[in-house]
């Protein structure tokens, strides 16, 4: 069963509490670590026999295939040197709840995959080498890794985990049902107002009055509010979004936010958008089945939906909440952790040329083409193989014009909080309670932020 989001935080912000207090690291801005040397490559030079790296992992189905098809290359080509040993640890939240049980055990795996919102609690576990660590020992370039992905995962200015699978959002489309409906899927929404117009239009009933197609459709999911927000040029918690300081609270219950919610549930409410609650798996099944006539997903889904659709498959950038917004998405999924307390300088080593690989042009095309993740390396765009697969799914051209049209900036870059999870949970609560009509979306999301403030100060005292 998945934990609840305040489980998880107080999950956190215990272990923090111990592993802030033993560890040797220090930190320094907004980033830290728990053992800042780096090892160069003479200490797998010096290493006897073979030295193997644990890593813990989420991904399952295609993806984990494709994950370890890539582990098995990288095994393949450091034979009798190093070995990855995959391990498949749970749903993200799963994962980091064992990770603290494992800091607390001493025994941490040498790389560990976390999802975007957990990079907060990464850093101040202090229990991690930063990316830029082996970058700078190595004089390693990190300037081919996109610059929006490369933003979300450096905090005070330095880049503190590798990232690795990256996704953003989209506005899908039933490109059918727009030209059953005498529109054109050429011309998508671009704002809010834009899309519940269309909304409106798409909506169709039968003879007896029920409907059969929505206009829109999405899970209940604090992320495309976060997203929606950073569109907005909108921060979402305070400090620069956590960038030039420890955030100290959440600023989500701002007039954009608010405006925000309030569309979502008036859509609801006049039938022109389906509630298909939190699970994004009926939100999705509704879209694939064709009930749904514009809905908003992750770039990850885009390779299943094409498949799976009975209809065309349409893309568009994520709308903006008012014309003339400045701002862009903020790029989800995941990146790699390298631990530093309890690991030789060979595992360290090991593990950095373990995460140079899985980010190379070469690695990231095949990733890219086998999940529908976005590359987080410019140069596997121009990779022949990349390049097929963006020919046979042209709706992904979508994504990558998205991202190089984004400009990095604090609200770009999203939140850094250590309860950002149970900040996602606060701001689903609040658009329920707004569908509901037992709160105005400005008193729903005021309530979430201050329910929130005193698990945002425990975090904060607990890792000083």
């Amino acid at each position: 069963m998945k934990k609840s989001a305040r489980a998880l935080a107080a999950l956190l912000v215990a272990g923090l509490s111990l592993t802030a207090c033993s560890s040797s690291g220090s930190t320094s801005g907004s980033g830290g670590s728990g053992d800042a040397a780096a090892p160069g490559a003479q200490a797998l030079d010096q290493a006897s026999g073979v030295t193997t790296v644990e890593f813990w992992h989420s991904m399952t189905g295609k993806n984990a295939d494709v994950l370890n098809g890539l582990v098995s290359r990288f095994n393949a080509a450091h034979q009798g040197k190093i070995e990855v040993k995959a391990e498949f640890q749970g749903k993200y939240d799963d994962l980091v709840a064992k990770y603290k049980a494992a800091v607390q055990q001493k025994g941490t795996p040498a790389v560990v995959q976390v999802y975007d919102i957990g990079t907060r609690f990464m850093i101040d576990s202090r229990q991690t080498i930063p990316a830029q660590a082996f970058a700078d020992k190595d004089g390693y370039s990190l300037a081919d890794l996109d610059p929006n992905i490369r933003n979300y995962y450096s905090a005070g200015g330095k880049l503190q985990s590798m990232p690795f699978n990256s996704s953003m959002p989209l506005l899908y489309l039933n490109t059918d049902a727009f030209k059953e409906a005498g529109l054109d899927p050429a011309k998508p929404p671009t704002n809010l107002a834009e899309l519940g117009d269309l909304a409106q239009k798409l909506t169709k009933k039968d003879a007896n009055g029920q409907t059969v197609r929505y206009g829109f459709g999405a899970a209940i999911y604090g992320w495309f509010v976060e997203q929606l927000l950073a569109e907005s040029g909108t921060m979402y918690c305070d400090q620069d979004n956590g960038r030039s300081n420890k955030a100290g609270k959440v600023v989500f219950d701002s007039a954009q936010g608010a405006q925000i919610v309030q569309w979502w549930a008036d859509l609801v409410k006049n039938g022109y958008a389906a509630n298909t609650g939190r699970n994004t798996d009926d939100a999705q099944a509704a879209f694939k089945a064709g009930t749904v006539a514009m809905h908003l997903e992750s770039t990850g889904v885009l390779s299943g939906y094409t498949q799976a659709a009975t209809f065309t498959v349409g893309t568009a950038a994520f709308p903006k909440v008012a014309a003339g917004d400045q701002g862009g998405p903020v790029i989800g999924g995941a990146s790699l952790w390298i631990s530093g307390p309890g690991h030789s300088d060979a595992e360290k080593r090991a593990s950095w040329e373990f995460e140079k690989f899985l980010t190379s042009p070469e690695q990231q095309a095949a990733w890219h083409g086998g999940t529908g993740y976005f590359p987080v390396n410019t140069k596997s765009l121009d990779d022949p193989a990349d390049k097929e697969w963006v020919a046979k799914y042209p709706q992904f051209q979508t994504a990558i014009d998205q991202l190089k049209a984004t400009k990095p900036t604090p609200a770009t870059a999203g939140c850094l909080l250590g309860v950002m999870p149970q900040a996602r949970k606060g701001v689903e609560t609040a658009i329920e309670q707004t569908i509901k009509g037992s709160k105005t979306a400005q008193q729903a999301l005021a309530d979430a932020a201050k329910e929130l403030q005193p698990a945002i100060d425990s975090y904060n005292s607990s890792v000083g």
